[in-house]
């Protein structure tokens, strides 16, 4: 066996298997309050204390999201709701939203987003903007936005100018703030740019822990529809191209490629900044929670 100098042992390389399983450990899973009804109980599909962002659509009842919140902490997992600045009137309701989850859920974590409409509806058209109020003093975790494809509504000429300038606007606010921050991304197909992306903000001094946006099994026409709704930029490629292969196009998409390619980089460079991995449901919880399962991620309670 090859030594290292002073007779230290090579550490064994981890294989495909176990290097997936470590980099999926502590995933994350979004859900709405109207998919999260279809399901009796999350125990039966997700590792308690899992991280379960609630995304807040437009016109979706606070007392809904509320209510979501306050269950999944009941069944013991970790609810992160979306807090859309474009939705949000003024401080006054977001000081309200706030206030409810956290009286009524015990919520501690939010995903912090400009949000769509494009539309400015209210007072706020950016997460630092709500940021800025003061009203997330004391939560122990804020998300933010990451773009590793860009953002064609940020920056329309594909320059990403906007889009640092607003990442080195986080990166200070994290260095002012008590709660743990983090990159939270748009769902991607490519592994290659985005090891590109999360190494050029490293060397951009950015140093906010990257969780990366997966979608979760699907029909790939659903997936490409999605794609193109929520804007994915070169890496649909990856679908097209597999939309063109006949004996592919039936199959359900699985991200098992993509996911395994991060993961053995991630066991080959330690240091590189994707922190943990969040899946966007496409083809259901439950199609999601499965595929988690089959690569050692474990529910709570075996499924009846």
């Amino acid at each position: 066996m090859a030594l290292f100098p002073f007779g230290r042992k090579a550490q064994p390389t981890p294989t495909g298997s176990e290097a997936l399983a470590s980099f999926l450990s502590g995933f994350s899973i979004e859900v709405m309050p109207r998919t999260a009804e279809k399901i009796e109980d999350f125990r039966t599909l997700l590792p308690a204390g899992t991280r379960v962002y609630i995304a807040h659509i437009e016109g979706t009842p606070i007392e809904d999201m509320v209510a979501t919140a306050a269950r999944l902490r009941a069944e013991g997992y970790e609810p992160m709701p979306h807090f859309p600045a474009r939705i949000i009137a003024d401080k006054a309701m977001l000081t309200d939203w706030v206030t409810r989850y956290q009286g009524e859920a015990g919520v501690k974590q939010g995903l912090i987003l400009a949000g769509n409409p494009q539309k400015q509806l209210g007072a706020f058209d950016s997460s630092m903007q709500l940021l800025e109020t003061g009203c997330f003093d004391g939560f122990e975790r804020l998300h933010v936005a990451g773009h590793p494809e860009g953002n064609k509504d940020i920056d329309p000429d594909g320059s990403d100018k906007n889009v640092m300038e607003a990442l080195r606007w986080k990166q200070a606010f994290n260095q002012r703030t008590d709660a743990k921050m983090a990159l939270a991304t748009q769902f991607c197909f490519d592994a290659a740019p985005v090891i590109d992306w999360v190494n050029g903000l490293q060397a951009a001094g950015i140093d906010l822990p990257v969780h990366i946006g997966v979608a979760g099994p699907a029909k790939l026409q659903t997936l490409i529809k999605f794609a193109i709704a929520c804007g994915v930029g070169p890496s649909l490629k990856v679908l097209q191209k597999r939309a063109m292969d006949v004996s592919k196009l039936l199959l359900p998409y699985e991200p098992d490629e993509f996911l395994l390619a991060l993961a053995e980089h991630k066991a080959a460079n330690p240091g590189f900044g994707i922190e943990s991995v969040h899946f966007f449901p496409l083809g259901g919880i439950k199609t999601n929670a499965e595929w988690t399962h089959r690569h050692g991620q474990r529910p709570v309670r075996a499924a009846a």
